[in-house]
């Protein structure tokens, strides 16, 4: 129901944006945020934007990398700037009601990989 794309594998200080397509659903009415996963950890917040517009980020991509969504799109964004190797990880949107904790509906991930 979430369709992740622009992943890919750049240079360390490059920048991708990823996208978050809601299929199904009307973005509008859910926060949304973003996730990842590297190999072998768990999977980690990254950054939220709620319903209402208030975004908070990661302390690890807090200043490098921003959250948006265009709701006439029913699309988010994760515009990633100044990419480190440690950014490296399968990058997954979810979605979730209003005064859920825990996100609903996950898309199927997109791959960044981030060489030195």
């Amino acid at each position: 129901q979430m369709v992740e794309s622009g992943g890919g594998a750049v240079q360390a200080g490059d920048s991708l944006t990823l996208s978050c397509a809601a299929s199904g659903r009307t973005l509008s009415l859910y926060d949304m945020g973003w996730f990842r996963q590297a190999p072998g950890k768990e999977r980690q917040f990254v950054a939220t934007n709620t319903r209402s517009g208030v975004t908070s980020y990661a302390d690890s991509v807090k200043g490098r990398f921003t959250i948006a969504r265009d709701n006439a799109k029913n699309t988010g964004y994760l515009q990633m700037n100044s990419l480190k190797a440690e950014d490296t990880a399968v990058y997954y949107c979810g979605i979730r009601s209003i005064n859920k904790v825990v996100y609903e509906y996950w898309g199927q991930g997109t791959q960044v990989t981030v060489f030195p």
